[in-house]
């Protein structure tokens, strides 16, 4: 599975300008043939301009429709990180995932709101954790602030994932913090893990967007990774050799020796 990660540049409140960039580097990013691409979290808005009702989709209907085109168009997976949606009044921090044909495969709403920045002011949470599975590789996913909950990711590593996908708005006073968990996602649970973070100018947003974006095998090697410079925008890309997976599992296997009787 060729997966691109596309850390995007993202102006705050400003959804034409970003979904205008989006839709340039998703056809840059077409020639390079990748199997899924993957965009981070809050990519039409940013994190988050105020009050966040006026900026969501509407039950999601602008970004379904956008990113199933794309989808079709290119014939290939989009992982659409994620977008303001207003669903029955209530606005949620979503992802949509759509396959080569463009049908919508998932929708998931990130479970853990970060208070405090007061997201879980603004944003209902959601309640279930979702997998899927694109080109017969299962896969799940998580949104930012998800990733600092290991029991979560766990979950997911236990349905058998082979790829967890997490698009983020991380800030660049945390980048180590991003750069070490979502390795330490990766080595405990024995899976790929496609991180992908915004980039923004601090001279335009208060919340400054780290970047950082990477993509990390099963034995914690950073196959990809993208600067905390690059404000233009990066695009990284790898070829994620799942059956890697399974030859770790046989070499050091945590789930066969897990405790759960215990903790």
């Amino acid at each position: 599975m060729k997966v691109s990660a596309i850390q995007l540049p993202i102006l705050l409140g400003n959804r034409l300008h970003n979904t205008t960039v989006m839709e340039r580097m998703v056809n840059e990013t077409v020639s390079r043939r990748p199997d899924v691409i993957v965009l981070p979290e809050l990519w039409t808005t940013g994190f988050y301009p105020q009050p966040v009702q006026q900026f969501a989709d509407l039950d999601g209907d602008s970004i379904v429709k956008t990113m199933s085109a794309l989808a079709k168009r290119y014939m290939v997976n989009i992982v659409a990180g994620s977008v303001a949606v207003n669903r029955g009044g209530k606005i949620y921090n979503s992802s949509y995932v759509f396959n080569r044909s463009g049908h919508l495969v998932t929708t998931y709403d990130k479970v853990h709101l970060f208070s405090p920045s007061g997201e879980a002011e603004d944003f209902a949470a959601g309640n279930r954790a979702v997998t899927f599975v694109l080109d017969g590789v299962k896969c799940g996913l998580a949104i930012c602030y998800d990733l600092r909950f290991p029991e979560f990711i766990r979950k997911l590593a236990l349905e058998e994932i082979s790829v967890l996908f997490i698009p983020a708005a991380w800030p660049i006073e945390r980048i180590v913090h991003w750069d070490t968990l979502v390795r330490a996602r990766a080595i405990e649970n024995q899976m790929f893990v496609v991180a992908v973070n915004g980039i923004s100018n601090p001279d335009d947003n208060d919340f400054h967007l780290g970047g950082s974006s990477a993509i990390i095998d099963p034995w914690g090697e950073i196959l990809a990774q993208a600067s905390t410079t690059h404000l233009e925008g990066e695009i990284i890309q790898a070829n994620l050799r799942i059956a890697m997976q399974h030859k770790i599992h046989e070499t050091i296997d945590v789930f066969k020796d897990r405790r759960p009787e215990i903790y």
